[in-house]
């Protein structure tokens, strides 16, 4: 017989669940629906074990906000490692990323990031530092303003695709995004 004493405890397992649960009540309620209680409940985790991961709802956004941005960052190195051309590369890399997410099985989790971003202000100057970051890391190769166009416009077909305002088809991004690629390059 098995109790919960004896049970292997997998932190990473919870912490992922604990994370998805939270993603998923966003998603599908808003950010106000994710309390602590809920997403306990929902993950089938005691309180004090959420607590454990997440000692408050902030830390909770922050650990969806880290798994997020990570996601997006391994994807766009990615496409940077496919990438012969140095002038561009990571405008690229980022346009293929975007142009990509709507397609994504995991598409929610960006419209929680977005959501996210715009309800939490903490949140948003997190974005804004990585956005400085890594604008500033590729400032010799994609500092020019028709790179920052290009990534201008793969942010507006983010939030096109977030708020699904626009039926784009397939061949028509295909389009979009060969032509926003061609800006990296000048």
């Amino acid at each position: 017989m098995t109790n919960a004493y004896q049970r292997k405890k997998q932190p990473e397992r919870v912490r992922q669940q604990l994370l998805d649960v939270a993603a998923r009540l966003s998603f599908e309620q808003g950010i106000a629906a994710v309390t602590l209680e809920r997403v306990s409940q929902a993950a089938g985790v005691s309180k004090g074990g959420l607590l454990h991961h997440f000692p408050n709802k902030l830390a909770l956004l922050d650990g969806l906000f880290d798994e997020l941005v990570a996601r997006f960052d391994r994807a766009i190195e990615a496409a940077m490692a496919g990438d012969e051309v140095e002038q561009g590369r990571f405008t690229r890399a980022y346009l293929t990323v975007c142009f990509a997410l709507d397609a994504e099985e995991e598409g929610q989790g960006w419209q929680v990031l977005a959501i996210a971003l715009l309800a939490e202000p903490h949140l948003k100057a997190r974005w804004r530092e990585w956005v400085e970051r890594r604008s500033a890391e590729f400032a010799t190769t994609d500092g020019s303003p028709d790179c920052l166009l290009a990534r201008f416009a793969a942010d507006g077909i983010w939030l096109a695709d977030l708020l699904q305002s626009h039926d784009i088809d397939a061949s028509t991004r295909a389009v979009l995004l060969q032509k926003l690629k061609t800006l990296s390059l000048q």
